[in-house]
């Protein structure tokens, strides 16, 4: 019997891509270019594993497709609200995804986006290579100190504990949660957090509200209008989770009328494909999805995709099954 065939949606780091083409045979993504959905479709009735990115957008229309040959999706990344995992289920397709090993990075790009939008550096950046600078001066660019200030954490997961450990131990911040599950005593000890009942109470609590929760249907806009408007007046909103969380027509009008100081994204909704305003906004600092984007965390999970398909091959239960 033939191996079974692998397919790589999208160019994975060097060492991942030596793995998957000379032990398993794997076919590479020749341009990084994202598959149409059509390609997608050939992809999941050609081959019997598809190593997948969170750009494959697959509904249950293409995972239920009688001429489905895959048995088995890899998800490259811990997030897969990109896949019908409802789906995947009712026709039996194991998926995996690759969860813990960006942690850090993540949250070392949390408190630098903190710093960013608190002192302004992004405005200083465009100033200076626009030319537009004229010498130091007492008034010039006047930002925030984050040190000793609150923070508010929505979403207490890995990521959430790492910037709260960060901004706690390193910049002296009071640090504040709201979660689904609330953390044990002896967890919110050693992190010096303390725990609000309701979004409300922690928003209304805080001078920086970081997100760190997944996307599903009820996170969708959790962070809207009604929210925005709980936050204390002059805070900052920084989002490295995923960007359908935050309401973004609500979010430029907190920050038109003049309610907050500040947000930075790395995530958006319905990115790529960003909206100009949010780019054009001098009071919100923006990235390109960079939080896990550090040699180590994606050979990392390259590894983690590697071992789901190893373990799939030997018939052994899947280390980070999620459907």
């Amino acid at each position: 019997m033939p191996s079974p065939s692998i397919i790589v949606t999208r160019s994975l780091p060097a060492p991942v891509e030596a793995v998957l083409r000379d032990r398993y045979g794997a076919v590479l993504s020749p341009d990084d270019r994202q598959l149409s959905r059509e390609e997608l479709g050939r992809a999941l009735d050609t081959y019997d594993i598809v190593l997948c990115t969170l750009t494959d957008r697959l509904d249950a229309e293409l995972i239920e497709r009688p001429t489905r040959r895959a048995v088995f999706l890899a998800n490259f990344g811990a997030g897969t609200n990109h896949i019908d995992l409802a789906a995947c289920r009712r026709v039996g397709l194991p998926v995996s995804n690759t969860p813990g090993v960006l942690t850090e990075d993540t949250a070392d790009l949390t408190i630098l986006l903190m710093l960013a939008i608190a002192r302004r550096a992004w405005e200083g950046d465009q100033e200076l290579r626009a030319g537009r600078w004229t010498g130091w001066r007492p008034t010039h660019l006047l930002g925030t100190r984050v040190s000793g200030k609150s923070l508010g954490i929505v979403g207490m997961g890995r990521i959430g504990r790492a910037v709260a450990q960060r901004a706690r131990f390193g910049f002296g911040m009071s640090v504040h949660y709201w979660s689904r599950t609330r953390l044990p005593l002896a967890d919110e000890a050693t992190l010096e957090a303390q725990w609000h009942p309701t979004l409300d109470a922690l928003l209304a609590s805080t001078e920086f509200v970081s997100v760190h929760c997944p996307a599903t249907p009820e996170t969708r806009h959790l962070i809207n209008a009604h929210t925005l408007a709980a936050m204390r007046p002059g805070a900052y909103l920084v989002n490295t989770s995923r960007g359908d969380v935050v309401d973004e027509a609500a979010l430029l009008d907190a920050l038109g009328g003049g309610h907050l100081g500040g947000a930075a994204l790395d995530v958006f909704d319905g990115e790529p494909q960003v909206n100009p305003a949010l780019l054009a906004h001098p009071r919100i600092v923006t990235l390109p999805h960079l939080g896990s984007a550090t040699v180590e965390s994606r050979v990392a999970m390259g590894e983690r995709a590697i071992a789901n398909i190893a373990a799939w091959l030997a018939g052994a239960p899947l280390p980070d099954r999620v459907a």
